[in-house]
């Protein structure tokens, strides 16, 4: 996950309402919402365009947290 992107920023990005810099940032906004699992919890759509970012390679799936062990 990006460290400076907000939720609300990828969101934005992912929408259009926020302009990006370079290519590169939509993606790194798109993998914001994979790996936050924000693009599961929005609408539909989100969670489709994520899912077709994972299959071209574009993205990647979201990262497991591993439980600490004892």
């Amino acid at each position: 996950m990006v460290k400076w992107m907000s939720d609300y920023d990828a969101i934005g990005i992912a929408e259009g309402f926020i302009a990006h810099d370079r290519p590169s940032q939509y993606y790194e906004a798109w993998q914001h919402l994979i790996d936050s699992g924000l693009a599961w919890t929005l609408q539909g759509w989100f969670g489709r365009h994520a899912m077709s970012l994972i299959e071209e390679g574009l993205c990647q799936s979201p990262k497991k947290i591993k439980a600490p062990t004892e």
